[in-house]
């Protein structure tokens, strides 16, 4: 009865904790510290930038660690809804165990590492190509460019094997517990299932993830439209169809921005 009870109340206990995520990340948005959510200047201005030259390595600092929480934040309202069958079929299977929230805890950190390394990763590109188009002047005039060559690189990837791969993994919850989960040393496997099932969610989202560098990593209507997506290929039974329709229209799209910059 006890893992029953705990079953009934687990779905609206995520479902708390992932709404919480958006609520915070709209309230963010919305707020005079929007800003901090996105890739702007503002460490060079106002309350940030006295800051920034205060601390030692302030300009770097205080940029990572506002740039970490609005990732993290981001990927539990995008990402977490999307491995919400994993995480209702191992906390039936630990629910009778006393350290099973824990247990449960410790999955979910080790889903938000995987997805913490990958947003270091992109925020390094993303600060590389910034350098980069401030060094080229004829950058600065064709950043639609860059746009475009992501929308289009995301399209493709819809069609590879690498994708497919990886969805069909994440698809797949039960397959990955029994896999990885013995339960012989119980808190080191939670936490390496959760980041073995974070590195495949990454190998399949991490295209669609990386558009929100186009759209605006501090856009809450994109970040929506995107988790909605994700949460459809991996859990809906006609998601793994999405993909290829999808590449084209990101592809599509990214050929609409280069004809109308190129007729201009």
């Amino acid at each position: 009865m006890r893992g029953l009870r705990r079953a009934d109340w687990f779905v609206p206990i995520m479902g708390g904790l992932i709404g919480t995520a958006w609520i915070a990340l709209l309230l963010w948005e919305q707020s005079p510290y929007g800003r901090y959510l996105d890739h702007g200047r503002w460490t060079e201005i106002g309350f940030a930038a006295q800051i920034c030259r205060a601390l030692p390595a302030g300009d770097a600092l205080l940029p990572g660690l506002l740039y970490a929480g609005g990732w993290l934040l981001m990927v539990a309202a995008m990402m977490l809804p999307t491995t919400l069958p994993l995480l209702r079929h191992f906390n039936a299977l630990v629910a009778q165990r006393s350290t099973s929230w824990e247990l449960v805890a410790l999955l979910i950190a080790g889903y938000l590492l995987a997805w913490s390394g990958f947003g270091l990763a992109a925020h390094l590109l993303d600060l590389a190509v910034h350098g980069a188009v401030q060094r080229t002047p004829w950058l600065i005039g064709h950043g639609w460019l860059i746009g475009s060559g992501v929308l289009a690189a995301a399209g493709a990837f819809q069609f590879t094997t690498l994708k497919y791969r990886c969805l069909d993994r994440c698809r797949t919850p039960l397959g990955f517990i029994i896999q990885h989960w013995h339960g012989l040393a119980p808190r080191r496997e939670a936490f390496r299932l959760g980041l073995h099932h974070g590195i495949f969610c990454v190998g399949c989202c991490w295209a669609l993830m990386l558009l929100m560098f186009v759209v605006g990593t501090g856009n809450v209507g994109w970040m929506l439209l995107l988790g909605a997506i994700m949460a459809v290929e991996k859990n809906a039974a006609w998601g793994r169809r999405l993909g290829r329709p999808l590449g084209m229209v990101l592809m599509g799209w990214a050929a609409l921005i280069l004809a109308a910059n190129l007729v201009a």
